[in-house]
């Protein structure tokens, strides 16, 4: 199965586009199949991987090429245990003061960490995986990207991706990623803000609520919020029979909390 279909009429619409911040007259993925992989082990069993594409990397290290019309196919492996004060963001497409403020907005290793400690999933792998915000050549991402993820994911015997895009252009650029992990043999979920692109894109599996691009893990400095984004996007992953797209409840308040005024 094709990872972008019609990539001929792709490569040729995106030759011609005039590269602007805005993305007017961007070429568009637009699929209609959709590989899967089916999970083989529940979530207490399984050692899951992290990408984001918030564009973070190592202060001190050189951060994304936002200028390139193609983007910046690079990826940074982050280890776990580097500090969210030791982040620094290449951000194009969104704004990065969430993800500056809680890095859990873009980037739930904390919240992950807990549930690994509580055993609601099996481990959370000992790295997770950084990509650019700004990658318009959606061919590059299908042949260079995909393939070079998918690779670290099973060399670190990752047995489900959770794709966190930050920017509008992410959420297609995780959606082809995506495609590529599964056509690889292993489950992925997006998280996802943006249904339309998500739609278009098609990912194996995709959870979506009403969020704002910059936080699409849950709003910042929120735990709560990302905590019923995260579990129920996990927990959704598994029932997953066929490809789709699917709707979180995940109200950023309750309406208990509503009432009652609380956060």
């Amino acid at each position: 199965m094709e990872i972008i279909e019609n990539s001929d009429t792709f490569s040729s619409r995106f030759a011609r586009w005039r590269a602007n911040d805005s993305l007017s007259g961007y070429p568009w993925v637009s699929n209609t199949t959709t590989p899967f992989t089916p999970f083989r082990r529940a979530l207490p069993m399984l050692n899951l991987g992290v990408i984001s594409s918030a564009g973070a990397y190592i202060d001190g290290m050189p951060g994304f090429d936002l200028e390139s019309k193609d983007g910046d196919l690079s990826v940074r492996e982050i280890p776990r245990e580097v500090a969210a004060a030791d982040l620094r963001y290449s951000a194009k497409g969104y704004d990065p003061a969430a993800v500056e403020s809680d890095r859990n907005a873009l980037i739930p290793i904390d919240r992950l960490t807990g549930y690994e400690a509580n055993a609601v999933i099996g481990g959370l792998n000992e790295c997770w995986w950084s990509i650019s915000s700004y990658i318009p050549n959606a061919m590059r991402v299908a042949e260079e990207l995909a393939p070079q993820i998918a690779a670290r994911l099973s060399r670190y015997e990752v047995q489900a991706a959770l794709l966190i895009p930050a920017s509008k252009l992410c959420h297609q650029t995780l959606g082809i990623v995506a495609r590529g992990i599964e056509a690889a043999g292993i489950p992925t979920i997006v998280i996802s803000v943006d249904k339309l692109i998500s739609e278009s894109v098609r990912a194996p599996r995709t959870a979506y609520y009403d969020g704002e691009y910059g936080s699409t893990a849950g709003a910042a400095n929120w735990p709560e919020h990302q905590l019923r984004i995260i579990d129920e996007t996990l927990r959704l992953a598994e029932t997953f029979d066929q490809p789709g797209i699917r709707k979180l409840d995940v109200e950023i308040e309750t309406q208990v909390e509503a009432a009652r005024g609380e956060r």
